[in-house]
């Protein structure tokens, strides 16, 4: 009986593969939670392990990741496959549907890149009218909206 090939791994993530412009909480278009959307791109070339997902996403915690999976896999975008053996392994798979998000995704940052300088000025004037006390914390993934040049 022929089993058929193991499918050869995806190349390991880079750590840098995040664009600073997409996501960013100027992004007026959000999939899921705030991680969503980048653990589907890191599951867009092939299935991921746990810790292979955490390379990339430096500063999400491990019970957010956790979260984000569970809730990725109850909305039908992600599938948990647990391999048994000597070292039980777990993998995160995208399903057609997840993979269907891809492009909408592409579409959404294009559409931040283009704007961005829009997006920032309209952050900005809307920043003026909230109490200082209540203005978003920005960080290296998520650029303070002075440093349009750095991030376009």
């Amino acid at each position: 009986m022929n089993q058929p090939s193991p499918q050869p791994a995806p190349p390991p993530l880079d750590p840098e593969m995040f664009d600073p412009v997409c996501p960013s909480p100027l992004v007026p278009f959000r999939i899921g939670d705030k991680w969503a959307s980048l653990i589907l791109r890191c599951l867009q070339d092939g299935p991921r392990r746990f810790s292979e997902l955490k390379v990339p996403l430096r500063d999400i915690t491990s019970k957010s990741l956790t979260q984000s999976l569970r809730g990725l896999e109850r909305d039908g975008f992600v599938t948990r496959d647990e391999h048994e053996g000597p070292q039980r392994r777990v993998q995160y798979t995208l399903t057609p549907l997840g993979r269907g998000l891809l492009g909408p995704l592409d579409t959404a940052c294009e559409w931040t890149r283009e704007h961005w300088d829009e997006l920032i000025d309209a952050h900005e004037a809307g920043q003026l009218s909230v109490p200082a006390s209540s203005h978003v914390r920005h960080n290296a993934t998520h650029p303070a909206p002075r440093d349009r040049k750095a991030a376009a």
